[in-house]
């Protein structure tokens, strides 16, 4: 059994589709390479960037298979294993199994709100019964939550559940979770999901993210993770700056994960219409979302400027508070003799 902790920017893997709505499988397989060429550390399908809900379980592992097949295991893969019930969420994970995945990320169940109990239990009979690596996925906002007793007890007693995947974007939370695991899990691993907070959860201990920002600007997301594990703080900090910005234009002004799918249109892929459908005004808004995009993206270089040319913004206008975070987590570790 594998026991090297999950480390770095795993990518939240978004799926191309072909005119009529199916898997556009070249574009998939084009868009794998050109993750990996700029150095994602690992790849991360059938997640909520992935739109997993809204593919069928023989789609789901159809997408694993081709990404699989593609990697050659160049990069370790983190698979999105969660169906609609215990029994299919075990089979999944069996079959991610056969296919060599790294392991595998199951979110606590959704739809109906499950007590700490029922979420423990659900996580007990998966890891009884997983031949692969399990990583808990927290996403309270869409799915019964995993609170820090849960995640303690059953990092203690499944040695097969090995790391959470934490999207609430908290960092208290993600510190009484490290506190509470990691003296007896020292392996285990704390993976955040919320890209405006990734260099601050870095500092406080967390090994690495699962940040749809990845899928879009690899090149950003990786160099964010290496300056700050680095300990180049300030120059980590711009890099979470304009990370933040496009974050922030990406998830709030399109239905999710339209953003990320527009702004990866722009980096050269096909990505076809998205499954989910859209009215005529939201159709309009993702076109004037798309320019804002292409501004943003033209100013690291990834992209041209659109006809018209871009207006000059303050790139520093959503600066404070990831400041005032950092500066007190760099002000605590120091305190305790950390850095």
């Amino acid at each position: 059994m594998a026991t090297e902790r999950l480390r770095g920017i795993f990518t939240p893997n978004l799926v191309p589709y072909t005119p009529d709505g199916g898997i556009n499988e070249s574009e998939l397989r084009r868009y794998v390479n050109w993750l990996i060429e700029r150095g994602v550390h690992g790849l991360y399908p059938n997640g909520s960037t992935g739109e997993f809900t809204r593919f069928s379980p023989e789609e789901r592992r159809r997408i694993v298979a081709i990404i699989a097949d593609e990697n050659r295991g160049r990069v370790p893969i983190l698979a999105g294993a969660a169906e609609a019930n215990v029994k299919e969420t075990i089979k999944a994970c069996e079959y991610y199994h056969d296919l060599g995945v790294r392991a595998v990320a199951i979110v606590a169940p959704f739809y109906y709100k499950l007590s700490p109990k029922s979420v423990y239990a659900y996580f007990r009979e998966i890891g009884r019964n997983t031949p692969i690596d399990v990583t808990l996925y927290n996403i309270p906002m869409f799915a019964s939550p995993i609170d820090v007793p849960t995640v303690q007890r059953l990092s203690e007693e499944f040695e097969r559940i090995v790391a959470i995947k934490d999207s609430s974007g908290e960092i208290p939370h993600m510190i009484r979770m490290i506190q509470a695991v990691r003296p007896n899990r020292p392996e285990f691993s704390f993976l955040t999901g919320w890209d405006a907070a990734l260099m601050p959860m870095l500092l406080i201990g967390c090994d690495g993210g699962t940040n749809a920002s990845s899928g879009v600007v690899p090149e950003l997301t990786r160099r964010l993770y290496d300056l700050t594990v680095g300990g180049q703080i300030d120059a980590a900090r711009e890099v979470q700056y304009d990370l933040v910005t496009l974050f922030d234009t990406m998830i709030y002004q399109a239905e999710f994960p339209d953003g990320f799918r527009a702004a990866v249109e722009l980096r050269g892929f096909l990505m076809g219409r998205g499954r989910q459908p859209l009215s005529e005004e939201q159709l309009s808004d993702l076109t004037t979302l798309a320019r804002t995009l292409q501004c943003m993206l033209s100013t690291h270089g990834f992209t041209d400027q659109p006809i018209g040319g871009c207006a000059i913004g303050d790139p520093t206008a959503r600066s404070g508070e990831i400041d005032s975070i950092v500066q007190n987590v760099v002000s605590e570790l120091r305190r305790r003799g950390l850095m």
